[in-house]
């Protein structure tokens, strides 16, 4: 950056993905916790809902015509740019039926098409960030390592670092805010 003196590291910027079908649920109350916590100092924080960025269903143009895909517009265009400005990508999920939830993934499958973009080098502008995970469920914590698999294999993909996840135990609102384990983790679970 040119306001940074020589040799100061940009700061990290860190978009939090929030794939709740629930406004303010226990996968968000718990990343909020951890980023106020645990964030590194002059890090730069954004939020957004995935549902209030709606994409339609994805299709995978590959193997027709010539495999090209529209440019991104509208809500796409708007997470392609905030994904491609942060440097670290926080997937807030809670689980769901063991995985990631349907907002998580459609966004995943956009990655897609911004791997063939014409002029976004999507894979090389987001190799050596970092993908971390966020997650609250009701049972034992092995039932989300599938959505643990699904954020850790993306990472090794593209070339980025997998940060880790910090689940939590919970079912009704709040109810995660009383697993003292996963407050416990929250305080310091981006300083790791």
């Amino acid at each position: 950056m040119a306001d940074q003196p020589s040799g100061a590291a940009a700061p990290r910027r860190f978009l939090f993905l929030d794939a709740s079908a629930r406004p303010d649920g226990n996968s968000a109350r718990l990343a909020r916790l951890a980023a106020e916590s645990s964030l590194p100092a002059g890090a730069e924080q954004r939020w957004l809902r995935l549902d209030d960025h709606p994409l339609p269903p994805f299709r995978d143009l590959r193997h027709t015509g010539d495999g090209s895909y529209p440019e991104p517009a509208g809500h796409e265009l708007a997470l392609l740019e905030a994904t491609l400005a942060a440097t670290d990508l926080v997937f807030v999920a809670p689980v769901y039926w063991y995985s990631l939830p349907t907002s998580a993934k459609l966004y995943l499958d956009y990655w897609s098409a911004w791997l063939r973009a014409a002029g976004v080098d999507f894979r090389d502008r987001m190799r050596g960030g970092t993908i971390w995970g966020v997650t609250v469920l009701a049972g034992e914590e092995h039932l989300a390592e599938p959505l643990i698999g699904s954020l850790r294999l993306t990472a090794d993909y593209m070339g980025m670092r997998w940060g880790g996840a910090l689940l939590g135990n919970g079912t009704r609102p709040g109810d995660v805010l009383r697993d003292e384990r996963a407050r416990i983790a929250a305080k310091s679970f981006f300083a790791g």
